[in-house]
């Protein structure tokens, strides 16, 4: 039997860095909301927790790489709000705060969740960012990104522990 690796809602001893562009600050409040009160639910302490306001998508790879560099984090969340306009700017920055946060991930073997909107129109943004919204296709897209930090963070720390 193959062995699994898998990780649960168990933030307990967690610790965990969001990150919350300003750019859309209505949109990316509610994703801070949603993202601490499913951090919080799941057992993470609120000391356990920093909040670092950047002023826009594009400068999340830079504070990503700046909290997993401190070594005293277990995962990182991102959160952001791009809605398309007249011209293809939220499409270049876009491109470059998920590579950008991916790479970050990779090389740090920290977990990075990308938990940054990227709508056609506000209401999308909106509904992707409601309160009521849950996790899954279509839901709060904070709450999922909180989620798979955590399910990340405790997959890797399992996976350290039986190699």
């Amino acid at each position: 039997m193959p062995r699994t690796i898998r990780g649960d809602l168990d933030g307990r001893g967690l610790r965990i860095t969001v990150l919350v562009s300003r750019w859309n600050a209505d949109v990316t409040d509610r994703l801070r909301a949603g993202a601490l009160e499913t951090l919080l639910a799941a057992g993470v302490a609120d000391a356990d927790v920093t909040v670092v306001e950047v002023p826009g998508a594009f400068e999340l790879p830079a504070a990503a790489a700046r909290a997993v560099a401190t070594g005293e984090v277990d995962a990182v969340v991102a959160l952001g709000c791009l809605v398309r306009g007249e011209t293809v700017h939220d499409r270049v920055i876009a491109d470059a705060c998920a590579k950008g946060l991916m790479d970050v991930s990779v090389a740090s073997r920290v977990p990075v969740a990308f938990g940054v909107i990227t709508a056609d129109t506000k209401a999308q943004a909106d509904a992707r960012s409601a309160p009521g919204a849950a996790p899954g296709k279509g839901g709060h897209k904070g709450r999922e990104a909180a989620e798979a930090a955590v399910r990340l963070a405790r997959a890797f720390r399992r996976w350290e522990t039986t190699s």
